[in-house]
Order: structure tokens, then C-alpha cells, then sequence
């Protein structure tokens, strides 16, 4: 399986892991799996810890590695996605995660209700 975190699921992986569910935690820890993070995550991470929304380990490099996640880097292709994504929810964080995970046939790991209801696959938390 190929899993890319929604970026309140990393935040929680890193501060309150009690917050994912067992079925979530047994695929994000199975060795098998490849877990990804985008750089849109950390993009939304460093731009709410500047305006003071959000407080955020300051090494985001060192979690992935911890974690053993892999960084997802954006794309061209991603963006071409986005012209094809109903327009239900406007978060650009959020829609530019879901146009990776459709353009790269990840399953998006998320608790937003306005993401699965979006055409993409999706693992709740």
C-alpha cells in the first residue's frame, strides 16, 4: 500500500499518536507499506507556525526520518490534477493533497469529511 498523510495526521503522529486509530497505525507502521508526507504538509506546517496557528516540531526533516516517511515533492503532474477535482472545498493544502494522491494512486490518510468526499481513496484515522 502507498499512503500519503493528511497533514493533521503527521502533526498527530508527532504529538499525540493515541489519535490514530489501530487499523491506521498497524498500515502506517507495516514495513511493506511506503508512507509518504508531501511538502505541501510542511509548507501549511511552516506557514501556520509563522503566523502563530500552530505549534509544530521545528524539524520537520528529522521527523520524516524518525518515522521512517518518505517526503513527497510536488509536481507538475500534481497540479495538473487539480483542474479535475470537483470544487467542494476550497483549502488549497487540502485539494493539493488530494490532486497528489490521485495523480500518484496514493490512498490519502485523513479525518476531514470534505476530503473523503472528494473522488480520491482514502484511509480514515
Amino acid at each position: 500500500m502507498k499512503l500519503l498523510l493528511d497533514t493533521h495526521v503527521f502533526l498527530w503522529l508527532l504529538a499525540e499518536p493515541d489519535r490514530i486509530g489501530g487499523k491506521t497505525r498497524r498500515a502506517l507502521e507495516d514495513p511493506t507499506n511506503a508512507v509518504f508526507v508531501s511538502a505541501v504538509s510542511g509548507w501549511e506546517i511552516e506557514l501556520k507556525r509563522a503566523l502563530g496557528k500552530l505549534h509544530a516540531p521545528a524539524d520537520l526533516d528529522q521527523s520524516l526520518k524518525t518515522l521512517r516517511f518518505t517526503e513527497l515533492p510536488l509536481h507538475l503532474r500534481h497540479m495538473r490534477e487539480l483542474p479535475r477535482l470537483p470544487d467542494r472545498h476550497r483549502d488549497p493544502f487540502d485539494r493539493m493533497l488530494i490532486a497528489q494522491a490521485r495523480a500518484d494512486n496514493l490512498i490519502l490518510v485523513t479525518h476531514d469529511r470534505a476530503i473523503i468526499g472528494y473522488p480520491v481513496k482514502t484511509m480514515s484515522v
